[in-house]
């Protein structure tokens, strides 16, 4: 069954704080083999300018993809899981997220529609430090292949 347009727009609860840690983005960078100081060296970091070690630009999908998963089972939506595939992720940072960041998160469906008999949905994610200041846009586009004949 096609997803309903109707959709578009609809906000989600914020998400618990997730606090930014060294060791998780030390984490991060180790998972994705990125061996920059800046990850990972306080006087590095400082050295470039950021108040702490900083997060590699896709950490954030480690809050997003909490994000994703709250509105893929939204029972209201009725998204098949079995069939449905990562289509594409992007961010727009408006700064780099570091340690000591507090983050909450706030997700939407931006968009939802059918094309070759598969469902499309884009889900955007805004992430605000404990100021409420944002620090970047997440945007996922989910894909659930349409049944066969």
């Amino acid at each position: 069954m096609p997803l309903d347009p109707a959709y578009v727009g609809r906000s989600y609860p914020p998400s618990p704080v997730f606090d930014v840690s060294r060791g998780k983005i030390a984490e991060f960078a180790d998972a994705i083999g990125d061996g920059n100081a800046i990850y990972r060296d306080v006087d590095a970091a400082r050295a470039a300018g950021h108040p702490d070690v900083i997060a590699p630009p896709t950490f954030l999908t480690i809050i997003s993809l909490a994000a994703v998963n709250t509105i893929v089972e939204d029972p209201a939506l009725g998204l098949d899981y079995s069939r449905m595939v990562h289509g594409d992720q992007r961010f727009e940072h408006t700064r780099p997220v570091h340690a000591g960041d507090r983050l909450t998160l706030t997700a939407q469906i931006e968009d939802a529609f059918t094309r070759a008999g598969n469902d499309f949905l884009t889900v955007r994610a805004d992430i605000a430090d404990a100021d409420g200041a944002p620090v970047a846009v997440a945007r996922a586009q989910l894909v659930v292949r349409g049944e066969s004949e």
